[in-house]
């Protein structure tokens, strides 16, 4: 047992070990997120306004894009996988004592690793764009950035293992990510869009890690504000069927999301390799 959670140990650290020796992917992994920020933001902010007073456009985007960062290095984590296949050394991996499945969970948990560090940085610019950052409310959202960062990984180490080259995985991922971004809202309330588009933001279960991270930024912004939100047309909480989802309910769909990830991805490295 304890050469398993070594071997898992292993693979996680040379992830994380890799990403910090590569100082263009630290740096080049902020710039899209941040541009989405500053064009986005600078660009609609006057136009839409204030929501409601005190929460303008950036404040109500910049947890989406929170999120959006660690969404995105989550997926992008099963490049490595493709990485390895490629030069012969995820073979030599394979053939561990520790089996298939800590293969799986030492990728997923290196490229949550990754991801979860990215976000924390971000959360540096919060004071930036008129959000308070607490300790307490750090400590609330590290362990929702740990639940969807090791979701997405899984999503991203599944892909990985039906792909044979650095390029396909890329362009496949791009293809997954971007819809399921702009489906998440991120840059729009999910209850104030057409009956057709809310039905695929509500199936997207990215939209669930966007909405918590989101509850935990603006709730106490919202609930202080003197416009009832509904008459404001921005609500916190993903509407279901009815029902209102809280933090812990997003964080819960999200969790599932990743054990239906990471045990598929089990099951494709088995039948694949």
């Amino acid at each position: 047992m304890a050469e398993i959670y070594r071997g898992i140990w292993v693979i996680a650290y040379r992830e994380l070990l890799r990403f910090m020796q590569e100082r263009s992917r630290m740096i080049s992994s902020f710039a899209m997120p941040i541009l989405f920020l500053v064009i986005f933001g600078a660009g609609f902010n006057k136009v839409i306004g204030a929501m409601v007073p005190g929460v303008d456009f950036i404040k109500f985007m910049y947890p989406g894009i929170v999120a959006m960062n660690v969404i995105m290095n989550s997926m992008f984590s099963g490049l490595s996988i493709v990485w390895d296949r490629e030069f012969g050394f995820l073979r030599e991996v394979l053939v561990a004592p520790m089996g298939r499945s800590g293969v799986v969970l030492g990728k997923a948990l290196g490229g949550a690793g990754v991801a979860i560090a990215q976000g924390i940085i971000m959360l540096i610019l919060a004071p930036v764009v008129g959000l308070s950052l607490t300790p307490g409310l750090a400590a609330k959202l590290i362990p929702l950035l740990v639940i969807t960062s090791l979701s997405l990984s899984g999503m991203g180490v599944l892909v990985a293992s039906r792909m044979r080259s650095q390029q396909g995985f890329q362009i496949l991922m791009q293809v997954i990510i971007f819809p399921m971004m702009f489906l998440s809202g991120v840059f729009f309330p999910v209850d104030s869009v057409p009956v057709w588009l809310e039905a695929l933001v509500k199936i997207n279960p990215v939209t669930y890690g966007v909405d918590a991270i989101r509850q935990l930024f603006l709730g106490d912004l919202l609930a202080s504000s003197s416009v009832p939100l509904s008459n404001s047309g921005l609500t916190l909480g993903v509407t279901v069927f009815g029902h209102t989802m809280s933090i812990v309910e997003d964080a819960i769909v999200v969790s599932l999301l990743g054990v239906v990830m990471l045990a598929a991805a089990v099951w494709s490295f088995t039948t694949q390799e």
